[in-house]
C-alpha cells in the first residue's frame, strides 16, 4: 500500500488511499496495484488498476485530469461540487481547483489517467483561440466516451495507455511525441464542455502576422522581463504603431496587456504550486514577474481570476 502511494505521488499526486474492507461486490479481493505511465511533455497518461476496492484523498490537483475507465467503476467528488462516477461510458474531468475524494476506485476498475499541465491546456486554447482567453478555463466534469469527439479521444489515450510499458514504442519517439502532445490538448478541449467550445466549432481565423508571433513568442520565453512597446516593435521588427494595431485585430488586446496576461498567469501558476507554510507571499511573487505596483497588481488579479491572489495563495491544501 505504502509502495502504491508513493508511485502514485510520484507520478501524478500526493495523496492518502486506504483498502475499503469486504465493501460491495468487490470488497473481498487481494490489494495488488499495477501502474504504468508514460509521459508526452505537459502530459502524463497511466494505465492503472488496485485490484480491491480502495478510497483516496488528494488536495487540489493543480492540473486538468480525465479519468477513463476500461473497465469498473470509479466514484469521486471534487470541491463541493456532486458526487461523481466514471465508467468505460462515461469519463470524469477534474479541474487544477478543489480538493479530490475517491469514494470508491473499485477493485475491478482497470482506469486510463490522464493529467495535464493547466498552464500547457491553457495555452493551446490560446492558440486555437488567437488570443488571450478573458476567462478561466473550467471543465465539464462529464466527458461522453460513446460518441463524437469524446469517444475519438478517448481511443487516443487508451492506445498511448496501452503503450506505457514499452518504452521503445513509436509513441515515445521525440519526432512522435510532439504531434501526439498537441493532439490530445486539442482534442481535449474539442471533447469536453467549456466556455470555449462555441468558438472552437467556429471556423478558423487567420494565422497571426509574423511580428505578432514574433512578439509572442518572446514574451512567453521571458515573461519576467521589462518590456517596453518600443522594444516590443523593435522585436517584431515593424513601427510600435503598427504593431498596437495588429495585437488589437489579432489577439484582442494590446501588447503591453498581452504582457500583463502572460505575467498574470505565472503568478497564479506559482501561487498555486506554492508548498503550504513555505513562507512565500503574493508580493514576493509580483515582484518577481514584475509586477511594481501590488494595487493595480491585486486589482488586474481579481479582474482576470475572480479573486484575489491571496485567497489563491491560501487555498493551497495544509500540509499534512
Amino acid at each position: 500500500m505504502d509502495e502504491a502511494r508513493r508511485e502514485i505521488a510520484a507520478r501524478f499526486y500526493a495523496n492518502f488511499m486506504d483498502v475499503i474492507e469486504g465493501g460491495g461486490e468487490t470488497g473481498g479481493r487481494r490489494f495488488a496495484a499495477h501502474f504504468d505511465t508514460v509521459r508526452y511533455g505537459p502530459l502524463v497518461v497511466g494505465d492503472m488498476r488496485c485490484g480491491a476496492d480502495v478510497r483516496m484523498r488528494f488536495g487540489e490537483l493543480g492540473a486538468y485530469h480525465v479519468n477513463v475507465p476500461l473497465t469498473g467503476r470509479l466514484e469521486l467528488r471534487q470541491g463541493r461540487g456532486p458526487a461523481l462516477v466514471a465508467t468505460p461510458e462515461s469519463g470524469t474531468v477534474l479541474n487544477p481547483s478543489g480538493c479530490v475524494v475517491v469514494d470508491r476506485w473499485a477493485g475491478d476498475c482497470r482506469v486510463v489517467a490522464v493529467k495535464i499541465e493547466a498552464a500547457a491546456l491553457r495555452c493551446r486554447l490560446e492558440e486555437l483561440l488567437g488570443q488571450v482567453p478573458r476567462r478561466g478555463l473550467a471543465l465539464a466534469s462529464a466527458l461522453d466516451l460513446t460518441h463524437g469527439h469524446g469517444r475519438d479521444w478517448a481511443a487516443m489515450v487508451r492506445r498511448l495507455a496501452a503503450d506505457a510499458g514499452d518504452p521503445q514504442g513509436l509513441a515515445g519517439h521525440p519526432l512522435v511525441a510532439r504531434p501526439l502532445q498537441d493532439a490530445l490538448l486539442t482534442g481535449l478541449l474539442l471533447a469536453a464542455g467549456h466556455p470555449y467550445r462555441d468558438e472552437l466549432d467556429r471556423p478558423a481565423a487567420p494565422l497571426r502576422p509574423a511580428p505578432v508571433k514574433r512578439v509572442m513568442d518572446a514574451v512567453r520565453e521571458r515573461p519576467e522581463h521589462p518590456f517596453t512597446t518600443t522594444e516590443l516593435a523593435a522585436l517584431a521588427r515593424v513601427s510600435a504603431r503598427r504593431l498596437q494595431e495588429s495585437f488589437r485585430a489579432h489577439v484582442g488586446t494590446t501588447p503591453m496587456g498581452y504582457v500583463r496576461d502572460i505575467r498574470l498567469e505565472r503568478v497564479r501558476a506559482e501561487l498555486r504550486a506554492a508548498e503550504p507554510g513555505g513562507g512565500l507571499t503574493v508580493s514576493e511573487v509580483a515582484w518577481r514577474w514584475g509586477f511594481t505596483h501590488l494595487g493595480r497588481f491585486a486589482a488586474s488579479y481579481r479582474g482576470r481570476f475572480g479573486e484575489a491572489p491571496s485567497q489563491t495563495l491560501q487555498a493551497r491544501p495544509p500540509a499534512r
